[in-house]
């Protein structure tokens, strides 16, 4: 296992190309499932996650190439075999297997879901769906079980707004009998992606992006090209990035339209931004001002993108509120930003930030993927070194992170753990 050590204190300066979106990536891979001929995504994102999918579509018979960020995926001897543990246990988005399946083979047996411990995240809006549709859905050892003798349209209201289930409804809807109408869906820029996908692929959907989805199911989907949308979360990161210890940072592969809260937080705080087509320069101002965020589903501000914009507060001038409405227990980087000296307290869904204050290198460990963001963020901010343990989860949904950082004139380095530290980790 390797740390991530960061000499803080360097500006960083010049042009980053936004990979392909994780979020997308990871409902877009299993969609494949539902094709009865080749299916091409371009522009895929060097992350773990993607290469976990790849295992698992291998793993039921599927013919899976990479070609840089180009996966071909050749599902047509694809079976329906349970996927019970093993690589779905690490995975939180392994639960769009169950759509896919369910969709073309009308049973599935998948694991429970991994991925990153955020507090209850239930699954339970996806089985509302699912059943809607004619399925038998059990939980059998540790498993969703799900077996349909066909699968009929339904009108189905989201209790919650929720993209796993808005998208897999949407991926076992496409081949059901019938229209399916999802009310109360999610909206986010990766649900128009994968429908985008589908409809490529022969589907038949109306209202990707709207809070009303209509599907008419088909018999059958063919393969296609797509091209995948840029990672907004990424390209959020970066901006953050630019505003905490930026010389000019110029974001080239974004949809300046799919980062508007934050665009709009960030120019409270006094940070330049400037906008094109598909390009983002950002530096920061004279000097950062406080402000708060509430997390809310698209188009609000991003849960995905509450911790690193915690790292950054702790330079404004005065106090801020953070308030994350999606996950309550998405506060495990602040004991982390306190080791670095941060001045922050957790009181209910909310982080207090009081700023501005000199980060000190320490020894940190990432909890979670976003948390490890914000650890990143504080490293290069602070005096001195740190160590970030805990990379697994960064490796999961930051393309190349310390290649682009470098890139941009970060002193970043990976270095094997010692076997002591590798101890201090299996005891803790």
């Amino acid at each position: 296992m390797e740390k991530l050590m960061i000499a803080g204190g360097t500006p960083l300066k010049g042009t980053v190309r936004i990979s392909g979106a994780k979020n997308s990536a990871v409902a877009l891979i299993p969609a494949t499932i539902l094709a009865e001929s080749p299916v091409t995504i371009e522009g895929l994102p060097n992350i773990s996650d993607v290469a976990m999918l790849q295992a698992l579509l291998e793993e039921i018979g599927g013919e899976v190439s990479l070609d840089g960020q180009d996966m071909t995926v050749n599902p047509r001897e694809m079976v329906a075999m349970p996927l019970p543990n093993g690589k779905v246990k690490k995975l939180r988005a392994s639960y769009y297997l169950m759509g896919a399946m369910l969709g073309r083979f009308k049973k599935a047996v998948i694991g429970l879901p991994g991925g990153c411990h955020l507090g209850p995240r239930p699954i339970d809006q996806h089985i509302k769906g699912f059943e809607a549709l004619g399925a038998k859905v059990t939980n059998e050892q540790g498993a969703i079980y799900l077996r349909a003798d066909e699968l009929r349209g339904a009108r189905i209201y989201l209790d919650v707004v929720s993209v796993g289930a808005t998208i897999n409804i949407m991926l076992a809807a496409v081949r059901a009998k019938g229209k399916t109408i999802i009310e109360n869906a999610a909206k986010e820029p990766e649900i128009i992606d994968v429908a985008t996908l589908l409809t490529s692929m022969g589907a038949k959907i109306k209202g990707a992006g709207t809070d009303v989805i209509r599907i008419e199911g088909v018999d059958r989907l063919e393969g296609c090209r797509h091209t995948i949308i840029p990672d907004r979360i990424e390209a959020g990161t970066f901006m953050i990035l630019g505003a905490a210890i930026g010389d000019g940072l110029l974001l080239d592969n974004v949809i300046p339209q799919h980062l508007e809260s934050l665009t709009a937080k960030l120019r409270e705080m006094g940070v330049r931004i400037e906008t094109s087509d598909d390009q983002m320069f950002v530096e920061p101002g004279d000097q950062l001002l406080p402000v708060d965020i509430k997390t809310l589903v698209y188009p609000g501000f991003p849960t995905d993108l509450q911790q690193p914009f915690s790292a950054l507060l702790t330079h404004a001038v005065g106090t801020s509120v953070v308030t994350d409405t999606i996950y309550s227990a998405r506060f495990k980087h602040i004991d982390e930003l306190r080791r670095m000296n941060a001045k922050v307290k957790v009181e209910g869904r909310s982080s207090i930030i009081t700023g501005p204050t000199q980060l000190e290198g320490a020894k940190v460990k990432a909890s979670d993927l976003r948390a490890g963001a914000c650890l990143v963020i504080a490293g290069l901010l602070a005096k001195g070194i740190t160590e970030v343990t805990g990379l697994e989860h960064i490796d999961r949904g930051y393309s190349q992170l310390v290649e682009k950082l470098e890139g941009l004139g970060a002193q970043i380095w990976r270095e094997p753990m010692t076997q002591e530290e590798l101890e201090q980790i299996e005891q803790s």
